[in-house]
């Protein structure tokens, strides 16, 4: 199994980099998935969210209240650092089982771990990574499309970016950047001669499906 860890700040088309992965025959593993999934009603961590945060945080049907949640966690970072205590070890667990389970179906697999809170969570020093991939674009670009692709405030979306590493830290740990600022298409073009690195890394040819 060949191990890539995909990550970038909020905005950055960290998702539109995985994805395309995915596309071209990677196994994908999403954070942001596992992360809703650990806090289905009836988890433990669910439960221990309910207890720290209080009722206000869980909608009438039992499920969590996102906003009410994130409205408490972006503006405070001693809260936020609470959540993470909570979510990350049930989603680090989860992962792990995931990404057991993708090299023991095939241990030739190349798998994705798509995780934006890779250095918050200090994740690169749980997993042995073969690749960190960082997707960059500037503060100022990843604000611009928070505001205008998600219908966020200029100060949620500053709120959002305030809550995440900097860029500095991020790039610290990259083996690969890609550089997200200008296009989708040229986003996918970096990501696609990527996949062509790594099959090449790893003794293959490029994948039928990449051409």
């Amino acid at each position: 199994m060949y191990l890539i860890a995909v990550t970038g700040g909020i905005a950055s088309g960290k998702s539109v980099v995985a994805s395309r992965l995915a596309e071209l025959g990677a196994v994908h593993i999403d954070a942001d998935d596992l992360a809703r999934r650990v806090v289905e009603p009836g988890t433990p961590t669910l439960a221990a969210i309910a207890e720290h945060f209080g009722p206000e945080v869980i909608n009438d049907d039992g499920s969590l209240n996102r906003t009410a949640l994130g409205a408490i966690i972006f503006e405070d970072p001693d809260r936020r650092e609470a959540l993470n205590a909570i979510t990350h070890p049930a989603v680090k667990q989860l992962a792990k089982r995931l990404m057991e389970e993708a090299g023991e179906a095939d241990p030739d697999a190349v798998v994705v771990y798509d995780v934006p809170l890779l250095v918050e969570a200090r994740i690169h020093e749980v997993y042995d990574f073969d690749l960190i991939v960082v997707v960059q674009a500037s503060v100022a670009t990843r604000i611009e499309r928070m505001v205008s692709l998600r219908g966020l405030t200029r100060e949620e979306a500053v709120h959002r970016v305030n809550s995440q590493a900097d860029d500095a830290e991020r790039l610290a740990i990259a083996d690969v950047v890609i550089d997200s600022e200008a296009s989708i298409d040229d986003t996918i073009n970096q990501t696609d001669q990527l996949w062509r690195s790594v099959q090449a890394r790893r003794g293959r040819g490029a994948s039928a499906r990449a051409m």
